[in-house]
Order: structure tokens, then C-alpha cells, then sequence
């Protein structure tokens, strides 16, 4: 599969930030995760292009291998900060332009980079995810904004507190059941084992940051600016995509002035580890 570098960039505020590259292919593609995710999803991707292209998967602030401050309120958390991250991570791999692949939250992250640095950017291919303002499509319904507040507004209040809670739930039995009943991933295409790692990860992460996070993508909005992205574009889309419908991704190939779309049939918001062949070829 190729030659592995890791290594770290320190952002502007002394964060040091996790990144692994895979390969020695000419080309780079650089793939960024969803929120509260680390970089196991791309497993496949990695798998598959590295004997072809230098694939680099990296953590966010506070994230997988990345530092991890003691109280979220010391990161600047928004869309931007993660996309100039981005940045550095490209420029400590060496690629003067990069393919930007991201899932979820890292469709937001991509589609920031390349308005901030264009010339970086040789492509992009954002995964079941949205441009901006991602909790006003949540489940296809507005409503999804003010619960989420309220949750927000109530952790927010619990401070330390709030990780006990769901650190025990996702630790527990009930969590594949949890996953399954609300269609995180459809189980007929991707194991247990493919998820697991999402779900220990979140055991980990401050609750705080993973909610701070959210909100900071819900205030972000490129879709007035996606007009003036000329970097061509492979939307992936899927069918029973909860979190991203497909109104949404369709909304966004007519908004892009070079873009296409793949729908997965039948796949959710996983589809990155549902039907991985598919979005490979």
C-alpha cells in the first residue's frame, strides 16, 4: 500500500494537530472528517488509492490524535479555523494542490479551503454533507435547530458533567441497538466492526467541544459563495441520508459551477463504510 508518514502542525494557538499520509503517488487527495469522527472512515479509500496517490487523513482540533485542551472554550472551533488547519496540513505534506475529499462537517471544511486558497485545490468530492447551516436540514426538518439549542443550552450547564452521560451510553450495550434504531448506519451494508471505532472515539471526546462544534457548523453557510467555486466537483450523495437529504446535494450540483453527483442507492449518512467499491470507482 505504499509508504506511511505521520507527523503533526502546530496551529496559530500552539495546537498540535495529527496527520498521516499513505503513498507516494504525484497526486495528493486529503480527506476530512465529520465531526466527532477521527480518521478510521477513510480505511477504504486509503485501501484503495494508495498505491496510486498520496492519501493523507488528519484529526481536527481536539480530535483523534490531535491536542485536546482541557476546556473547549480555549479553541476557536469554527469552519474557517478547521479549513485554515487544512492549510497547514497540506502545506506539511508537500502539495502544492490537493484533491479535497470530506464527509459530512468535511464537506464544509473542503468547500472553506477552497474559497480561502483556490489554488490549492485541484478538486473536490464532498460526502454526505452540506455546505452550511447543517441543522436546518437535520432530518429534513427545521425543528432540529431549536432541540438541538435546547441540548446545547442544557450540557452548556452541566458543564464537566455533561461527558458522564453519554460517555456511559455509548460505552454500553445499548449503543449498536441506539445506532441501528435511528439509521446512523444501515447494518445490511456495513458490520459492526466498521462502526465500532466511531463509537469508542466518541466515548473520548469532550461532549462540550463535539457541541460547540455542531453549533459553529450550523452558523457557517458557504452556499451563497459556492457560485465562485470553479474547482470541479463530485458530489456523493445517498439515497436514506438522514442528517444530508438528497434535495440538499442536488441543491448544491446546480449551485457548483463543475460539479456531478453520484446518489448511492439504499445507503445513509455512512455510506463512506456502507458501499465503499461504489464510491472507489
Amino acid at each position: 500500500m505504499g509508504d506511511v508518514d505521520t507527523g503533526f502542525v502546530t496551529t496559530e494557538g500552539g495546537l498540535r494537530l495529527y496527520w498521516k499520509a499513505t503513498g507516494q503517488g504525484p497526486r495528493t487527495l486529503i480527506c476530512c472528517n465529520g465531526v466527532g469522527v477521527s480518521t478510521f472512515f477513510w480505511k477504504f479509500i486509503v485501501e484503495h488509492f494508495a498505491d496510486d496517490y498520496r492519501v493523507v487523513v488528519w484529526d481536527y482540533r481536539g480530535h483523534g490524535r490531535s491536542d485536546r485542551p482541557h476546556h473547549p472554550d480555549a479553541l476557536d472551533l469554527s469552519i474557517a479555523a478547521c479549513a485554515r488547519d487544512l492549510g497547514l496540513v497540506q502545506d506539511a505534506v508537500g502539495a502544492e494542490q490537493a484533491v479535497l475529499i470530506g464527509h459530512s462537517m468535511g464537506c464544509q471544511v473542503i468547500f472553506e479551503r477552497a474559497l480561502q486558497a483556490p489554488e490549492r485545490v485541484a478538486g473536490l468530492v464532498p460526502m454526505l454533507g452540506s455546505a452550511g447551516r447543517v441543522l436546518d436540514t437535520f432530518y429534513d426538518t427545521p425543528k432540529s435547530a431549536t432541540v438541538f439549542k435546547v441540548l446545547f443550552r442544557v450540557m452548556e450547564l452541566a458543564g464537566e458533567r455533561a461527558n458522564r452521560i453519554p460517555r456511559s451510553l455509548v460505552r454500553s450495550s445499548l449503543a449498536w441497538p441506539f445506532v441501528r434504531r435511528f439509521r446512523l448506519v444501515d447494518p445490511l451494508y456495513a458490520s459492526r466492526e466498521d462502526f465500532i471505532p466511531y463509537v469508542e472515539h466518541m466515548s473520548q471526546i469532550d461532549m462540550r467541544l463535539f457541541l460547540r462544534m455542531v453549533m459553529q457548523a450550523h452558523k457557517h453557510d458557504a452556499f451563497p459563495r459556492l457560485g465562485t467555486i470553479a474547482a470541479p466537483t463530485l458530489i456523493v450523495a445517498a439515497e436514506r441520508d438522514d442528517f444530508t437529504p438528497l434535495w440538499l446535494s442536488e441543491k448544491m450540483c446546480r449551485m457548483l459551477p463543475s460539479a456531478s453527483m453520484l446518489v448511492l442507492a439504499d445507503a445513509t449518512h455512512t455510506g463512506i463504510i456502507e458501499q465503499p467499491r461504489t464510491i472507489n470507482h
